[in-house]
């Protein structure tokens, strides 16, 4: 293991430092979809998966969760199956990872945190499955995630499916528009919908290929200006989308429902997920691993353009 950053907060495994090192593409994924987000056992084999999947795209996967206070970039078997396993594994944003670092604490990694703690290793592209962003009834309560902040001052490539569908799609692009963050869609002209193909909502740019993506990258590092990131946009394929009159039926039931008992804040996401899963009976789910994965496949592709010849 090598030692990132000051202190011993962050650590690389073997194969992340050496990949670092010699150039090669690494694709940083995170934790919370593991540990939080799907069933056990299923959420091991899918951990696996995903590295599969980044490992034939020519890429090293670098997942990352905090454990015992050291963030770990790069998780070897022993370490994935505890993310998996371990019960009341802590969800960690940004915010939260000097408090587990110095209360020795462990925890799964949100967009947030994976995204800062790749970036500090020297990886630049990220896959997950949907952003968090602007919630419904911004005006009243002002939440909004703090994905959000951390895309607007870290250097990195995010590859996922849009935002998650329970938020206000149209306010968070806009304020990812205020805060400098580039969108493109990739091969597609509209925003993706997380589990829906489509948001209906339009991107400005369109990418067709990983060398495209590679090639905005390095714009961004000749142009120089604010450390942003760069979201590449890439929907779910429409013969594994949800049903989007299912999707939508459910949704708004389960924001009644949230309105009903009172859920706001911090408890609102999962309280919206869970039901979205319940009341499609489970095809919520299925739908956003089949994203997940498209993503991760791209993200891998994405790496490897990367650190390629510049064409």
């Amino acid at each position: 293991m090598r030692l990132t950053g000051p202190g011993a907060a962050i650590r690389t495994s073997e194969e992340v430092s050496e990949a670092l090192a010699t150039g090669a593409p690494v694709v940083a994924l995170e934790t919370t979809i593991i540990s939080h987000g799907l069933p056990r056992p299923r959420n091991l084999r899918v951990a696996i998966e995903l590295e599969e999947l980044v490992r034939e795209a020519g890429a090293v996967p670098a997942t990352i969760a905090v454990l015992d206070g050291v963030a770990r970039v790069g998780l070897d078997k022993d370490m994935l199956e505890r993310v998996a396993t371990e019960p009341d594994l802590r969800k960690l944003g940004f915010r939260d990872l000097p408090v587990a670092a110095a209360l020795g604490a462990s925890g799964a990694t949100t967009v947030s945190a994976t995204a800062f703690l790749a970036a500090r290793a020297g990886i630049r592209v990220f896959a997950t499955g949907g952003l968090g962003g602007v919630h419904r009834e911004w005006t009243a309560d002002q939440d909004e995630s703090a994905d959000l902040d951390m895309l607007a001052k870290t250097r990195i490539t995010i590859v996922c499916a849009g935002v998650k569908s329970i938020l206000d799609v149209p306010a968070t692009l806009q304020r990812l528009e205020t805060r400098g963050v580039t969108v493109a869609g990739y091969r597609t002209d509209a925003f993706p919908g997380f589990y829906l193909h489509s948001s209906g909502l339009p991107v400005d740019w369109r990418l067709e290929n990983p060398e495209d993506a590679a090639a905005v990258m390095r714009a961004q590092d000749r142009l120089g200006g604010p450390e942003t990131a760069l979201i590449v946009a890439n929907p779910v394929p429409e013969d594994e989308q949800l049903d989007p009159a299912l999707h939508d039926r459910v949704l708004a039931e389960a924001l009644d429902a949230a309105a009903r008992e009172g859920i706001a804040g911090q408890a609102i996401t999962p309280f919206l997920l869970d039901y979205l899963v319940r009341g499609t009976g489970g095809a919520s789910l299925e739908a956003n691993l089949a994203a997940v994965r498209g993503n991760t496949r791209l993200a891998g592709a994405i790496a490897a353009a990367w650190t390629g010849p510049e064409s």
